[in-house]
């Protein structure tokens, strides 16, 4: 297990900091619920445009001090601070609690230093808000899987996938746990 996680830490990190808050789909919300359907389709070709504009639609909290607090906490997280990752992200979730992105971000943060607990409440808080949110529902797949809860980590994937059925990460998880799962239920 230990190898799957150094080789997806940066991957769902990536993926868990994409998608965000429904402070900003609710400014929004015909634009951001067309680019899901949109997104859901699986013939979709520009699909890579279509996540990134729902993620940035998800990132916007419609304050900009929160917005600074959510761009110094990526930061710190990409630099590999993660204790100024969260600080800034609690900070942020204690101004912003009904901004989904940052407890997505925070939950990112903790997961990177290895405080599983506490990032799956943040991804359960996070999807609180935002049921769509494809990263964090990855996010959770990723921690189960690690915690060797593999049939509720396809339940995760598979509920990104049915938002997101393009992410290869996302693809990849559901074929390898439906495999690993075959006949656990019997």
């Amino acid at each position: 297990m230990r190898g799957i996680r150094g080789y997806l830490n940066p991957i769902v990190a990536a993926v868990m900091l994409a998608a965000g808050p429904v402070a900003a789909a609710a400014q929004e919300p015909g634009r951001v619920d067309a680019l899901l359907e949109d997104l859901a389709r699986p013939d979709l070709e520009n699909w890579q445009r279509v996540e990134r504009q729902i993620i940035d639609a998800w990132s916007r909290s419609g304050s900009p001090a929160m917005d600074l607090l959510l761009r110094r906490g990526r930061a710190a997280l990409d630099a590999g601070d993660l204790r100024a990752a969260i600080e800034h992200l609690t900070a942020l979730t204690d101004h912003a609690p009904d901004f989904a992105e940052g407890w997505n971000a925070r939950a990112t943060a903790f997961f990177r230093d290895g405080q599983y607990g506490p990032a799956m409440a943040d991804l359960r808080r996070t999807l609180a808000l935002n049921p769509a949110h494809f990263g964090a529902l990855s996010g959770l797949g990723v921690i189960l899987e690690e915690v060797g809860r593999e049939s509720a980590a396809l339940d995760a994937f598979e509920a990104a996938q049915s938002i997101h059925p393009h992410q290869p990460l996302i693809n990849d998880a559901v074929d390898r746990l439906r495999r690993e799962t075959r006949g656990q239920a019997l």
